[in-house]
């Protein structure tokens, strides 16, 4: 049950006081995303949750899989830093209170397995936690050693070890029994900078990933803690299309807080995991390339396919996830069950489009220029690397179901800027029924409780002199963060209606991790419209206890 718009603006995370930053360490690491190698999505300490049980990530999983990754020439395509993940620490520390790690499943030891994987010119990535004990897969039974308390000798004894990647985790982050707490009460701000802080004092050039699982907005703090901040909880395993849509309406609102040096971490590669199809894993590959996310492995390469490989080895995709510009692709356009469109400009000049396929059908599809800015552009597919020529206005082609357009726009033209008239939620004229509520968020004025009965009517809206099909812009307020998946993850569904005509559904992603933080021009068509100034557009949810968006205004176009 959602709570009610009065109990929803009065729980404003508290965490708002960060100010948003949007500067990085600029310790010159990370300056594009990393890159190479985790097994847990595969491996989910010692499980393959698709066949059966399977010999664990241990050291001659790692050993081996390090080999494959330069004999198949990963590593040349940036592919270097082999990470270690939970369950390879020990439970106890030795007698002078330093680190420890299971030596069943590492008889040899870390430091001989940073040894090496640097001789064959890798990376060693190593998991720890800032908490009491380290997340595992037994409901917090293992009780793996964390390093709360304990950051600067731990940080020194890794970087004794020759690590040059730190995933820091989050469980018992709160308390030594709390295994995992989606709602902290506590900061975690300082568990993060504390262990920053004792990586600095080594010395030693370490990158530095929070994985926090996008608990307390990250994206508004972490840039100057840590190199990539994880957004979202896991991607998995199991790995699903669920999965991608949840994590997808997550990133939605803070794709601008990544730049050189600190980035949006999505989760690691499902690429190469059932039970996702090829055409899902291309499209999961393509968006983690553009949206700048750290592209990390996490499937069998010893024993890895060629479709696999034909994923993953994509120089083109690669080259763009890498570009030195460091921008971000971000949501244009939602075609809500349909389709997708996200765009980004690269450090050429060049922009690159990503289109998402919702249906689960192989379909035509269609890209209007216009949503990305242009009017015309000359396009090639990233996945082919073939030059599809200029278009105008449209490029159409056949996409498999859940699969995607990948393309990179050249000398395009600008499209014309569309205008918009505004008309506020609260105004006067409005109607507001049903339950649906005035409140005030900053010094703004929103419509709340948009759904179960409640409604906004928006009246007097102009239609221009022709009516017909009119391009909407909408401001609005979405904080309902989901750790797991719903019929609609991370965004919020809205009926609207013209003229009283037949509702279309639109799905709103999230605004941002708080009631007080707006998404602004969110654009949709709308059809229905007459001539002059008396048009409706009404905003609903039929379901009961189901909710759309806090409204702050919407824009129709001139």
């Amino acid at each position: 049950m959602f709570p009610t718009l009065p109990l929803v603006l009065l729980a404003l995370s508290q965490w708002q006081s960060f100010i948003p930053q949007t500067y990085a360490l600029n310790n010159g690491l990370a300056k594009t995303p990393p890159m190479g190698w985790n097994p847990y999505n595969f491996y989910a300490y010692g499980w393959n949750l698709f066949t059966a049980p399977l010999n664990d990530a241990t050291e001659a999983v790692y050993n081996n899989t390090a080999k494959a990754i330069v004999n198949l020439g990963l590593d040349k395509l940036g592919y270097t830093i082999i990470s270690l993940e939970a369950g390879w620490q020990g439970t106890t520390r030795d007698a002078s209170g330093k680190f420890t790690w299971n030596t069943a499943k590492y008889p040899s030891g870390i430091p001989a397995l940073g040894s090496f994987l640097h001789s064959l010119g890798l990376k060693l990535g190593v998991y720890s936690d800032a908490g009491f004990f380290s997340c595992d897969s037994s409901n917090g039974k293992d009780h793996w050693l964390g390093s709360l308390g304990h950051e600067a000798a731990d940080a020194a004894t890794f970087a004794s070890w020759g690590m040059d990647y730190l995933k820091y985790d989050n469980c018992y982050a709160v308390n030594s029994t709390d295994f995992v707490n989606w709602a902290p009460p506590i900061p975690l701000e300082p568990h993060y900078t504390a262990m920053q802080n004792a990586i600095e004092a080594t010395k030693r050039p370490i990158i530095f990933a929070i994985c926090e699982w996008g608990v307390q907005d990250p994206a508004r703090w972490a840039p100057a803690v840590g190199h990539s901040w994880r957004i979202s909880n896991d991607i998995g395993p199991p790995a699903s299309w669920a999965n991608f849509f949840r994590i997808i309406n997550q990133v939605v609102p803070i794709t601008g807080f990544a730049g050189p040096g600190a980035w949006n971490d999505l989760d690691m590669l499902e690429v190469g995991n059932s039970p996702l199809t090829t055409a899902e894993q291309q499209t999961h590959f393509a968006f983690w390339a553009a949206a700048k996310s750290p592209l990390i492995i996490s499937t069998n390469v010893i024993n890895i396919t060629s479709t696999t490989l034909s994923i993953l080895r994509n120089e083109r995709l690669i080259a763009v996830n890498q570009d030195p510009l460091g921008k971000s692709i971000a949501l244009k356009r939602r075609y809500s069950n349909d389709n997708d469109v996200w765009a980004g400009p690269l450090s050429d000049g060049s922009t690159v489009v990503i289109v998402v396929n919702w249906q689960n059908v192989q379909r035509s599809l269609t890209l209007n220029l216009a949503d990305v800015g242009f009017s015309s552009a000359t396009l090639m597919d990233l996945w082919s690397g073939s030059s599809l020529g200029k278009f105008t206005n449209t490029y159409t082609a056949t996409v498999p179901a859940h699969g995607n357009l990948a393309l990179k726009l050249t000398g395009g033209t600008a499209a014309p800027k569309p205008s918009f008239t505004t008309y506020a939620a609260a105004a006067k004229q409005n109607i507001v029924a049903g339950g649906a509520q005035v409140a005030t968020v900053n010094t703004t004025q929103v419509v709340g409780n948009i759904g179960s009965g409640g409604t906004l009517t928006f009246t007097g809206v102009d239609g221009g002199t022709a009516g017909g099909t009119k391009l909407v812009s909408i401001d609005f307020i979405n904080a309902d963060v989901a750790f797991r998946n719903s019929a609609c993850s991370n965004c919020r569904n809205a009926f609207v209606s013209v003229n009283n005509g037949t509702a279309v559904q639109v799905q709103f992603p999230l605004s941002g991790q708080s009631w007080n933080i707006v998404y602004k021009g969110y654009l949709v068509s709308l059809s229905g419209f007459k001539a002059g100034t008396t048009n409706t557009v009404q905003f609903s949810n039929p379901a009961t206890g189901v909710f759309g968006p806090n409204l702050v205004q919407i824009g129709v176009q001139k």
